[in-house]
């Protein structure tokens, strides 16, 4: 994973969102969900292209199963962008890198 993503779990989640001076994009994912693996790239090329503007995580959904419970993640890949530790858009499913910076865009 590169070093430009934060990996989140249960006991640190919320004190890294809310310790970011940037909005943060959260990867809900796990290891067996092949389109969580088709993103990984393109989230790392995000998170080099946006460093200082935007943070990047990820959480494993079989390993935070009380955070993805919190925030009703269903199906993964669940991206969800928070700003001041609180959630303001979600994106379901895999897109391509153009059509996630798109649906980031307007709220970075």
């Amino acid at each position: 994973m590169a070093q430009k993503i934060l990996t989140l779990n249960d006991s640190n989640f919320d004190e890294q969102l809310v310790a970011s001076d940037v909005p943060v994009l959260v990867d809900f994912w796990a290891e067996w969900c092949g389109p969580c693996k088709i993103i990984a790239p393109i989230l790392e090329e995000i998170a080099e292209q946006k460093n200082g503007k935007l943070a990047i995580a990820k959480l494993n959904v079989d390993d935070a199963m009380n955070t993805a419970r919190r925030f009703e993640v269903m199906s993964i890949p669940t991206l969800i962008l928070f700003k001041d530790g609180q959630p303001v858009t979600r994106i379901v499913g895999a897109k391509p890198k153009g059509q996630l910076i798109a649906d980031l865009e307007v709220h970075l």
